[in-house]
């Protein structure tokens, strides 16, 4: 199963690669338009979806008091750390791994499982978020052709094959579907659904986050469609030139970004 997922992973990297410009040239603002008509009528069906469910579930989410959002998006943000530090590894960024893992063992331990912070007042700063489509970036692939996906948003052809690259170097991913992991551990806290929970949990954060940013691009967008397109670009670009965060007690996935993961 390992060397059969491997397998599947390599094939996607050698696809996007194929077809890269083989530059390490710093990431432009800029991507194909591929699927428009496609992708225009996908995104009217999410601003659909995202009125009746995901902007509902977020305001309530709202409503709940700080100290729990906080702690949530904490504990949240500390699991996602791990797919951080996969992806630092994989781009050779050993001082950005040695931050991650520092912000994790620190924020597990002493943050009781990443609800707290500490490891920002020792001097580990947050840092952003890396994801294997970045990682592809950083390798020299091209971002291809822009497209909308249901549900999950924007998106690019590297971003796409980054997605199912995550599921292979997330380490909690492997850790939630490995079938073995219950047989050994004896019991039932490892399973699958725990691992939609913590991704739906860090949606809703993040929605919750951006209800006025996104009910404002919505309201005084000439073209809603063309304005997401571009800040989805510059977004990624900024990621993959590793360009500091402007407000530095803002986490980059506040929005602060429109992000697919």
């Amino acid at each position: 199963m390992v060397q059969k997922r491997i397998k599947i992973i390599v094939c996607a990297i050698a696809l996007v690669l194929t077809f890269s410009s083989h530059t390490f040239a710093k990431e432009k603002y800029s991507a194909n338009e591929c699927f428009e008509k496609f992708s225009r009528g996908t995104l009217k069906f999410n601003q659909a979806l995202d009125k009746v469910i995901f902007k509902p579930i977020a305001k309530g989410y709202r409503a709940l008091p700080v100290p729990i959002r906080t702690g949530s998006s904490n504990f949240v943000g500390n699991l996602r750390s791990l797919l951080t530090l996969s992806n630092n590894v994989l781009q050779g960024d050993l001082r950005g791994a040695g931050n991650t893992a520092g912000r994790f063992v620190v924020n597990s331990t002493v943050g009781i499982l990443g609800v707290f912070d500490p490891a920002s007042k020792m001097g580990l700063e947050k840092r952003s978020r890396e994801d294997f489509g970045q990682t592809l970036g950083v390798w020299g692939a091209d971002t291809g052709c822009y497209f909308v996906l249901p549900i999950l948003g924007p998106t690019t052809t590297r971003d796409a094959v980054g997605l199912v690259g995550n599921v292979f170097i997330d380490p909690i991913y492997q850790l939630t579907h490995n079938t073995e992991t219950d047989v050994f551990v004896g019991n039932d806290n490892l399973q699958e659904h725990n691992y939609y929970i913590y991704k739906g949990t860090d949606a809703v954060d993040f929605r919750s986050k951006n209800i006025e940013s996104i009910d404002s691009l919505e309201k005084n967008s000439i073209d809603f469609y063309a304005s997401v397109k571009s800040l989805y670009l510059q977004n990624r670009a900024q990621k993959i030139n590793n360009s500091p965060i402007a407000d530095k007690g803002q986490d980059d996935s506040d929005w602060e970004e429109i992000d697919n993961q």
